[in-house]
């Protein structure tokens, strides 16, 4: 399904794409002004403050690379400074940056010089060329400091054909496939010496890590075999920074991320939770004794998806959440379970990264940096304590939006309330009637919160063009606690279906919404429930399927991420095929006869391309109106612009030709 990870490579990837026709139905022209605005946003991949809270690093996204720019906190109106690996700050991709604990040294990745290749740099900050510390051929993602400051680690993939993550397009398989795992190792760089030593074991792929307090040993997330498919079955080891064999200190019955090591040294917190693409994280708070034992629940029954971690003390932890469709931070005292509400708000803050929800904190564990934006508002870094940040840079004030306002609704469905965002259409006008559009987020276990959209499937331009656009939240989704998360497991397309048509019922009844022009989409998870639901309904008009699931009992074999399936399904494939037959659109096909745009990427490890033509194929031959666009050389993540725009294009295209008033 949607992976949680962005992965930062995906400008470098070459693409030789065939020329592209938008098919028979032409978008209005405000569209193309409203994707150039889009495209003309300016990102932020990283957000890093300073031990002492004086500084704020980020790293700003450009579809031609990275740039690392460094700001003072205390003087706002001074220009940021630009952090380079290159004397003439030509680095193409620089990314990843890493303050040291005096906080007088950045390190960070930069292919300067090096052809595309990252190597870890450190710069003095004091306008003298950054040092190159490594010459690896290879991945590189993660540099930290030890907190002694002597060391510097990361994870490494040697000689890897490609970047790390399931949403990067798969290499192609030809000739015997049981071929090479690549393992991303934990990895120590001497910053003295420059000494590179790889201490995680070679047959072990590394997801994440912390430093112990006192610099002797790491905690960190593992699992055996190729990266992509075992995150879902990682385990929590302890590793001494000497390397040497990895202690398993606790397997999880469901999946596991972001451990932390206490500021005594003493416990490791992290979360835990059914979750189903390595990045988006949610579930309960657990803390386990470094040394091993029992794993302990500190949040059970939180009506909320904790997503990220930070110690402010031995007995207290200040932690991220999504919670009710919107971001928020909370504190958690350890010992009495006790849960504090800090701050919360119908906005995104983040490190930067998709679903890398919080903050970056200072030593005080009080100041901050974050990313900040919202439906309306378009990203920028801001710092200061929490809930009083001060916006740091100005690179999208002139950016105004080309949808709608925003309005967090909830509803009942099955005797539980339901929450989700519907974007009214621009310009609204309540004495009208609009065609709607439902957008099912990928998933499942995710949420759509209110951040400012990308170009990658922009659905809100719908607004744009006049439609109301429904994000539900159902079960299955983060923001409502750790049961409601679990509550389609063994059941995909039931009861998280009937919370979108409830969804869809109440809108229709509270808002000027034509109920006989209402459509659907979505990507991944969404894709799915997209196909599921012109299996079983013929309620939407027109649909919309990207990188969509049409057949489980084939997926099960065809995708590279199969282990996230078991925890939903209970078994694999061969041992119970009658779970995943009844959540299969291909087996309800003949029912299907709403028109239905089919998009996907041609090399797509986590929804492969064959799921969205056995679906296109099925509808053919039922005679539905139908189309299949599959894109070159693209993986799960479309990150071509040609390509991005393509599909805004034929998506309102298709929705305009099937359901604007004739």
């Amino acid at each position: 399904m949607r992976r949680a990870q962005i992965v930062r490579a995906i400008t470098a990837v070459l693409v030789v794409c065939s020329a592209l026709a938008y098919g028979q139905v032409q978008a209005a022209p405000s569209l193309d002004s409203a994707l150039q605005s889009l495209f003309a946003v300016r990102h932020f991949e990283q957000v890093a403050i300073s031990p002492d809270g004086s500084r704020v690093a980020y790293v700003e996204k450009a579809r031609l690379g990275n740039a690392i720019y460094v700001a003072d906190r205390n003087a706002p109106s001074a220009a940021p400074v630009h952090i380079s690996g290159a004397n003439d700050g030509s680095g193409r991709d620089e990314n990843d940056v890493a303050w040291s604990p005096d906080g007088k040294r950045l390190a960070f990745l930069s292919d300067a010089g090096s052809g595309g290749q990252l190597q870890l740099y450190v710069s003095s900050l004091d306008g003298r060329p950054a040092q190159k510390i490594t010459t690896l051929t290879g991945f590189l993602a993660h540099p930290e400091w030890s907190p002694d400051g002597k060391l510097i680690s990361l994870l490494f993939t040697e000689k890897a054909p490609r970047a790390a993550g399931p949403l990067m397009p798969m290499t192609p398989e030809t000739g015997v496939i049981e071929g090479k795992v690549y393992e991303q190792r934990l990895t120590t760089v001497d910053i003295e010496s420059g000494k590179v030593q790889e201490i995680s074991p070679a047959d072990m792929y590394v997801y994440e890590y912390s430093w112990s307090p006192d610099s002797k040993s790491f905690a960190l997330t593992a699992a055996h075999g190729a990266g992509d498919a075992n995150w879902y079955v990682a385990q929590l080891y302890t590793l001494s920074a000497e390397g040497g064999e990895m202690k398993s200190i606790y397997k999880p019955p469901l999946q596991i991320a972001v451990p932390r090591w206490s500021p005594d040294g003493k416990n490791i917190a992290f979360i835990s939770g059914i979750m189903s693409d390595e990045g988006s994280t949610g579930g309960d708070i657990f803390i386990i004794p470094a040394g091993g034992g029992t794993a302990k629940n500190v949040t059970p029954g939180i009506k909320a998806s904790p997503s990220g971690l930070h110690w402010q003390s031995g007995d207290k932890i200040l932690f991220s959440e999504i919670v009710d469709g919107e971001i928020g931070l909370a504190t958690l005292d350890v010992s009495s379970g006790k849960v504090t509400q800090v701050w919360s708000g119908p906005e995104e803050i983040s490190l930067g990264g998709w679903g890398e929800y919080g903050a970056s904190f200072a030593s005080d564990g009080r100041t901050s940096a974050v990313v900040r934006q919202s439906f309306l508002h378009a990203p920028e870094i801001w710092a200061g304590p929490i809930g009083s940040w001060t916006q740091i840079t100005h690179v999208n004030d002139a950016v105004k939006p080309s949808w709608g306002e925003a309005k967090s609704i909830h509803w009942t469905s099955d005797s539980q309330r339901v929450q989700g965002w519907l974007l009214y259409p621009k310009n609204y006008d309540a004495k009208q009637r609009y065609p709607m559009v439902v957008v099912v987020h990928g998933g499942p276990a995710a949420a759509e919160v209110p951040s400012y959209p990308g170009p990658f499937y922009n659905t809100s331009l719908l607004s744009s063009q006049g439609y109301f656009v429904l994000y539900p939240n159902p079960r299955g989704s983060f923001g409502q606690g750790e049961a409601f998360t679990r509550g389609n497991v063994k059941d995909f397309g039931y009861g998280d279906f009937r919370d979108i048509l409830a969804g869809v019922d109440e809108v229709a009844k509270e808002f000027p919404v034509d109920n006989d022009r209402v459509g659907i989409t979505g990507w991944s998870y969404g894709g799915f429930m997209t196909m599921w639901a012109v299996t079983q309904t013929n309620r939407f008009r027109a649909a919309v399927s990207g990188a969509g699931l049409s057949n489980f009992q084939s997926y099960y074999g065809e995708n590279d991420i199969d282990q996230w399936m078991i925890p939903y399904f209970g078994a694999s494939v061969y041992e119970d095929p009658a779970v995943y037959a009844k959540s299969s659109p291909m087996n309800f096909i003949t029912k299907a006869k709403t028109p239905t745009l089919v998009l996907v990427g041609e090399r797509d490890g986590e929804c492969p391309a064959p799921q969205s033509r056995e679906f296109w194929h099925g509808l053919k031959a039922m005679g539905v109106e139908t189309q299949l666009v599959i894109y070159a050389n693209e993986g799960h993540y479309i990150g071509q612009p040609e390509h991005e725009r393509d599909i805004v294009h034929r998506m309102v295209g298709w929705f305009d030709q099937h359901m604007k008033a004739k």
